[in-house]
Order: structure tokens, then sequence, then C-alpha cells
């Protein structure tokens, strides 16, 4: 009896396990499906989300088409963008051209042979999109997705931004929702929206992969690397190629976040867009006033950290050093001297040209300027200043130095990292060298193996191997003349006679 009772307990609690058991498997399965039907609902959300962001903001994009001037290529080789347009871009655009220079447009008929995108930003007709989809055109078109097309009555353009607005004669237009550049995160959801390769109104997304993005467009000049033009870019992976430039990327509420301006490489990954916030200022400017006022100091700079004089301030991790005071500038009629080191504007710490030329952009022109410094003396001995500099508009003639890229008397060396110009008694007395036969280094690339090896603006080249060189032009062919080999460069800096062994190409 005790047995039985004994094996029908343990018959009981064997019952039992498997009664909780089954309860537990029965339960686990329709939660196992709940979460499964929860996950489909928010993927069907999240779809639905891009969905409606395409067909919200797809009215207020617009297809641009140009017809360019009949002596003008429309995005020609000398543009400071070229470079960066994939190769295979590049060579279908010299096809282009080649044909059509056999194949002329009928006289008295534009050929539109351009194109990009825009964005409505007012009811009136205002559209914003890219200084070089507009430039030098002859002619604009404008078409909307619902087949409506219009000639641009007004054209304003911005190099420095490669912003431009043009204006259409039509009323009660939907404009776009912008947003705040400045609180999109990393990571977020990006969505472009533009006319790629003539693929009207396509939608690609992806996510911001960074922002405040530098120097990614290269400047040809008097000026340190991308001094002449705003570079403060979102960087994006969402697919974006020629013929999106101008069109919008949005996030995933639907608001604006940038203009689409620059690829790097079909199919990389990487697009950038000018953040919406300079774009809305930029755009606000030039309708208001016809143009963009900038407030100017005539300064070069290079960050402190790639300069030989950081073994000399080690307590300083960031700063900028002068590398050139313009003589028709507003810094050169103050105290400020070349390689004085400009710690803070206004007590806000500067580390890059960006940051120093945003601190000088938010001041109103005319107002005074303070800077922090440090300047070093022959000795070693450092002092701390404080100088005043009161801001002048950005002068006509260098805005339209932004907008050049090379000149007959400019070489560029992206293999070397810098850039030479026939030396001027001008160019000599900006750098405050004596002037010799030879070219003079105007540009440094940051990191470059001309920078690595203690090149600086100001010095002056005047052999290479066994060749000398006293134009820009000489300079070039001896660098190419070099091949992949290593080449002696013969210059005079500071006054000193030196030399460097460089390698003129990576292979």
């Amino acid at each position: 009896m005790k047995r039985n009772l004994t094996s029908g307990a343990r018959t009981g609690a064997g019952l039992t396990c498997f009664a909780f058991a089954l309860v537990t498997m029965i339960g686990v399965r329709p939660l196992m499906a709940a979460e499964a039907a929860s996950s489909l609902d928010i993927a069907q959300q999240l779809n639905e989300a891009f969905v409606q962001v395409a067909e919200t903001v797809s009215p207020a994009v617009v297809v641009i088409e140009v017809a360019q001037k009949p002596a003008t290529a429309r995005f020609h080789r000398d543009n400071p963008l070229w470079e960066l347009l994939p190769p295979e871009y590049r060579r279908q655009l010299e096809e282009e051209w080649e044909k059509e220079s056999k194949e002329p447009a009928p006289r008295g008929e534009p050929r539109f042979n351009g194109s990009g995108s825009g964005l409505v930003i007012r009811e009136d007709g205002y559209i914003l999109t890219n200084t070089h989809v507009v430039e030098e055109a002859e002619k604009i078109k404008v078409r909307f997705k619902d087949g409506r097309e219009f000639e641009t009555a007004s054209v304003w353009t911005d190099p420095q931004s490669d912003i431009a607005v043009v204006k259409i004669d039509a009323k009660g237009l939907a404009p776009a929702k912008l947003g705040d550049s400045a609180r999109t995160r990393v990571g977020e959801f990006a969505i472009a929206i533009g006319a790629p390769f003539v693929l009207d109104y396509s939608v690609t997304f992806g996510h911001v992969s960074a922002k405040g993005r530098q120097q990614i467009i290269p400047s040809f000049g008097r000026d340190s690397l991308g001094a002449k033009m705003d570079q403060d870019f979102i960087q994006t992976d969402a697919s974006i190629n020629p013929g999106n430039s101008g069109g919008p990327l949005v996030n995933i509420r639907g608001e604006v976040i940038g203009i689409n301006t620059l690829v790097r490489g079909l199919g990389t990954g990487i697009g950038f867009a000018v953040p919406i916030n300079r774009a809305k200022d930029v755009a606000e400017q030039l309708i208001t006033h016809g143009k963009v006022a900038r407030a100017w100091l005539g300064i070069a700079t290079g960050p402190l950290r790639e300069s030989r004089l950081r073994t000399q301030v080690e307590d300083l991790k960031n700063g900028l050093v002068v590398d050139l005071i313009q003589t028709n500038g507003p810094a050169f009629k103050s105290d400020l001297k070349r390689f004085d080191i400009i710690k803070a504007v206004e007590g806000r710490p500067v580390a890059n040209v960006q940051e120093l030329r945003d601190a000088i952009r938010s001041k109103k022109i005319g107002s005074t300027i303070l800077l922090d410094v440090a300047r070093l003396d022959d000795h070693g001995g450092r002092k701390d200043l404080q100088i005043k500099i009161k801001t002048e508009t950005w002068p006509e003639e260098e805005i339209s130095l932004a907008r050049r890229a090379r000149s007959s008397d400019t070489e560029a060396t992206p293999t070397l990292g810098l850039t030479v110009q026939t030396v001027t008694e001008e160019l000599a007395k900006e750098f405050e060298v004596k002037k010799a036969e030879g070219v003079i280094v105007t540009e440094i690339q940051p990191n470059s193996p001309a920078a690595l090896v203690g090149f600086k603006p100001g010095d002056i080249i005047t052999q290479i191997g066994q060749k000398q060189v006293k134009t820009p032009r000489q300079f070039r062919e001896a660098i190419e003349a070099a091949g992949s080999k290593e080449v002696t460069i013969n210059f005079i800096s500071d006054g000193v006679a030196e030399s460097r062994t460089l390698k003129a190409k990576t292979d």
C-alpha cells in the first residue's frame, strides 16, 4: 500500500510536471507568434514611413535642365569639382562633348545638355539647387513631377557654398519642409530624391554617415586648402549620383536636412550634402540682396598640429598658424603677424580653417573681432596676445578666385600636395619673402608628401632634379618627367637654401 501510494505520488508529480510543461509550451508559441507579428508590424510601419516621405517630398522636387552657352562646357575640366567625379562619368561627359561638337544645335535653338535637381523653398517660385548645376547657363528649364514646365526668370549663385537659387513665374507651389541640420544625428536614416543620370524622381535611402566633413573640395589659388569654399558637409551612404546635385537629403520625418552636392566614386556609398541650415542662410541672402556678404580677414592658415611650430608650444593642442597675410585684407592693417598662432576667436577655440571661417562669418561686416594669439620670437620665447581686427566684406576679386580652378600662372600637384605660382612682387610681399627666380608655394595640402617633409607656403622652388624651374609649367613638366622615381627638389625657405627628396607619383 505504501509502495502504491509512493508510486501514485510519483505518477501524480509526473503528470503535474507534464501539464506544466504543456501549458508553458502552449503559452510560448502564441508569445513567439505575437513577437513575430509585432516585428512584422514594425517593418511594415518603417516601410510605410519611407513611402510617405517619398510621396510627401517629391512634389517639391524639380528636375532642372540646362542649356549651356555655346562657348562653355557644362562641367569643364578646370572646375574644382571635376577631379571628384567618378572616372566613368568623366569619360561619359567627354564623349558627349565630342559628339555635341560634331553635331551643333540648329541656329537659335539651345541644346539642353546638362541636368540636375532642385527643391522648392517658397510658394512663389523660389527653388534651391547647386551653383555647379546652373552656372554659365544660357537657358534653364524646371520640370515638376506632375509634368509642368517653367523657364527660369532669375538665377543667383554663390560659388563658395555651391548653393544657387532660381526663380520661376509661379504661385501656389508646395514648398518642402526644411529641417534643422544642427539637430541631425549620425546614424539617422537619410533619403535622397533627385534625377540621377536623367532618371527622374529616383529615391534612395541610407544613413547619415558623418557630419562636418571638410577639405572635400580641392582649391587652387593663394589660400590654404579649401579656404575659398565653404566646406561643412553631411556625409551619407544614401546612393547619390550625377544628376542628384541640388536635390534634397531628407530625414525619416520628411524634413530636408541637406542639399545633395557631391559623390566620391559611383557605388562607394560616400556622398556629400550641404547642411540645410547653411543652404537656407545663403538662399535668404541671395534672394534679399542678390549676393552673400561674408566677413573676411585676408589671411591663410594651417593647423598647428601639422606645423613645425608645434614642438615649441607643446601645451597648445590646437590652433591655426598664420601662413600669409594678404596686403589687400583687413588683417594687414592690424598687429597680426605671419607665424602667429590663432588660439581662439572671441574666446571660442579654433582648430581648423572651417571653425575659423564660421567664427568670422557669424560677425557683422565692419565689426571688430578679438583674436587670442600666441607669438613666438627667434629665441624660443612666447607671448600671449589679444589682437583686434575690423572685418570687411570679402572682395569681389577674391570671390572670382573661388570660381577659378587653375590659371596659366598656377599649377597644382595633387600627388605631392602643393600648389605653385609664378613669383611676382605682389606674392613675394604677401609671403614676406625676397623675390627669387623660381615658383612660389602658395598652398600645402595637410598630411601630403610635401607637408610631411616640411614644405610650407612661401617656399620658392628653384630646381627639380637637374632642371631649373621658373614657371608653373616647367614645374609640372619636371614632375611628370620624374615619373614614379624619387626626385630632389631644391628650394629657398626663410632665406635659406634647402633640398628635399620626394616621390613624384604614388604607385
